[in-house]
């Protein structure tokens, strides 16, 4: 519980051509030698990834990628790769070498920023090969030619600059930073919340999952009392407190927790609440209600979308559970496809819906960016919890605490 894990850190992504020092910048504000450098082009082949506190903001998440201008047969699968971490990018750097500034790819880079509204710094690098009037010079031009408010002038060999990016870093980031929260906006402080937690195959042993753990931490961060239980002791919970804000069980228990809570407690699942907080729940509700179109299509083809890779088993939630209660559902065969990772289809369009985990895995940058792909190619998403809500029949008291 002491470390935060990556989908729940900003990621600062740098981008830039090859031998732009975006590998000596990124090691140089981290204060770690983390990307690999070198004067030949094209060292850094994929993305890499470091997470570090960046003091005063919090936890964060750099990431060094590809040059951008490597049009080699390999170069283009790591252009490809580089491109790919747009999507989770919640500020990016866009670097260049002040002896090569490039117009084309700068320009470029700033049009999928403001496509994907991501807020972005332009650093120019490398001011120690250049005089100081060389420098003034140039910082003339750059202001006629570029975003002022978006320039920093920077070397690794000058640390005031490099503090001076840092201190740039990290009040944009506190500009974009607002306050996140899973449960803390609808109960109340000095709450009460039950959470079930089933103990089966699929739970790690002697540990609790992430949605779990993130939930147990925001109600102490609210003040709200939470009561941890399973689904056998879960009975004697209800009669032991009075007064009880929520239950929230996974979502592969919701039948029998059902039956068990009563109607006039609220009811959710821990892939529901991570949902609303990292997607749009609306999406998802919308999404649900398409599944019955599925029953007038022929062989419909549905993608199970998970967001991290695990070992699977007889009780897997994605790969089991909810392809077998859809087609009971449906009383009818159905084409399923499976994708895990980070790498989002690009035919999704032959799709009839996709349904996806709970993404505690994926910040919300990435989960936004796979929304607005749904949307772009008009195919329906929905969520594992709201999916199995929805299979269950008790969809609408289990969104009911978030539209109340």
């Amino acid at each position: 519980m002491n470390n935060t894990p990556k989908a729940n850190r900003k990621h600062i992504v740098l981008y830039g051509k090859r031998n732009a020092g975006k590998s000596s910048l990124m090691n140089e504000i981290i204060g770690q030698e983390i990307s690999l450098v070198s004067h030949i082009k094209g060292t850094t082949a994929d993305p890499v990834s470091k997470s570090i506190e960046l003091i005063p903001f919090g936890p964060v998440v750099f990431i060094d990628t590809a040059g951008i201008d490597d049009d080699s047969q390999l170069g283009n699968l790591r252009v490809e790769k580089s491109l790919k971490t747009l999507d989770k990018a919640d500020l990016a750097i866009y670097v260049m070498a002040i002896d090569d500034i490039d117009e084309k790819y700068y320009l470029e880079f700033i049009e999928r920023f403001k496509g994907k509204n991501i807020p972005y710094i332009i650093a120019i690098n490398k001011i120690d090969k250049v005089s100081k009037e060389e420098l003034e010079n140039m910082k003339k031009k750059l202001k006629i030619e570029m975003e002022w408010e978006n320039l920093v002038f920077v070397s690794i060999n000058d640390f005031s600059s490099v503090i001076e990016l840092k201190g740039e870093l990290i009040r944009r980031l506190q500009d974009e930073e607002k306050e996140e929260t899973l449960i803390g906006d609808i109960i109340p402080y000095n709450g009460k919340v039950i959470m079930v937690i089933s103990v089966d195959s699929e739970a790690p042993k002697g540990r609790l999952i992430l949605p779990q753990v993130q939930l147990i931490r925001d109600c102490l961060d609210h003040g709200i009392k939470s009561y941890v239980v399973r689904d056998t002791e879960l009975t004697s919970a209800l009669q032991d407190l009075k007064d009880i804000d929520l239950v929230v069980t996974d979502s592969q228990a919701f039948k029998k927790v059902d039956k068990i809570v009563p109607s006039h407690i609220n009811l959710t699942s821990f892939s529901i609440i991570m949902a609303r907080q990292k997607g749009d729940l609306k999406i998802f509700l919308d999404g649900a209600s398409k599944i019955e179109k599925l029953r007038k299509k022929e062989n419909p083809k549905v993608l199970i979308m998970e967001s991290c890779t695990h070992n699977t088993s007889h009780e897997d939630i994605g790969k089991v559970k909810i392809p077998k209660l859809l087609m009971k559902y449906l009383d009818k065969e159905i084409n399923f496809q499976f994708k895990m990772g980070e790498d989002f289809p690009k035919d999704l369009d032959t799709y009839d819906l996709v349904i996806h985990c709970g993404s505690c895995m994926l910040n919300k940058r990435t989960m936004e960016s796979r929304l607005g792909v749904c949307k772009e190619k008009n195919v329906s998403i929905a969520n594992y919890g709201v999916v199995l809500a929805y299979l269950t029949g008790i969809l609408d008291r289990a969104v009911k605490v978030f539209i109340e």
